[in-house]
């Protein structure tokens, strides 16, 4: 079972809470930030809600990020509950270029191997390598590329997918999406 609150020097992780609908939506309003998530950009309080209720609530490994001196939510971090693990994030853009998405990455990748996850997978747009640079920071490591059409946003994606194991057993990779889609490649 998840700690329901992880610290760091700058940030306390919680999850989040009802009363946090206001924050979340001054991150998944933002065009920007949304870019390389896999929604459309929020557009009111009321959508908020529905997708704290759906994609959020109940969820044990969804994370607030939060500067310690507020504890207001500015991002998220997460990991999936499947057998990929996927491991994911978000950040305000005010608050971008600070390290934070990395610290709150790495807190939590203490945690999940302290509770035996034995591992965590990443993708990210080919077209946004910061994100690809957080999974580098962290641990991981590339191990293939594919191509998808990106649901509901309905555009082709070339993804790199990372992996970081916890467990020891380094040569591990994850196959799902290398089986699933047809084009797929390792880049040099």
């Amino acid at each position: 079972m998840a700690n329901s609150r992880l610290e760091t020097d700058r940030l306390i992780l919680r999850k989040f809470e009802k009363s946090d609908i206001e924050a979340l939506y001054l991150l998944l309003r933002d065009k920007e930030v949304n870019t390389f998530l896999p929604w459309f950009p929020l557009e009111n309080i009321e959508e908020t809600e529905d997708f704290y209720e759906k994609r959020i609530a109940n969820k044990e490994y969804f994370f607030a990020i939060c500067k310690r001196e507020d504890s207001f939510p500015i991002g998220y971090v997460e990991m999936a509950a499947d057998d990929s693990h996927d491991f994911g994030y978000a950040l305000r853009k005010e608050f971008w270029h600070q390290g934070i998405v990395t610290e709150a990455s790495r807190a939590l990748v203490r945690q999940l191997k302290a509770e035996g996850i034995p591992y965590i997978t990443a993708t990210h747009d080919r077209n946004n390598p910061r994100s690809g640079g957080v999974m580098q920071q962290i641990g991981m490591k590339y191990c293939y590329s594919y191509e998808e059409q990106w649901q509901p946003k309905d555009i082709l994606v070339t993804f790199r997918m990372y992996q970081l194991n916890l467990d020891g057993q380094e040569n591990r990779v994850y196959q799902k999406y290398w089986e699933i889609y047809d084009s797929h490649f390792i880049e040099r």
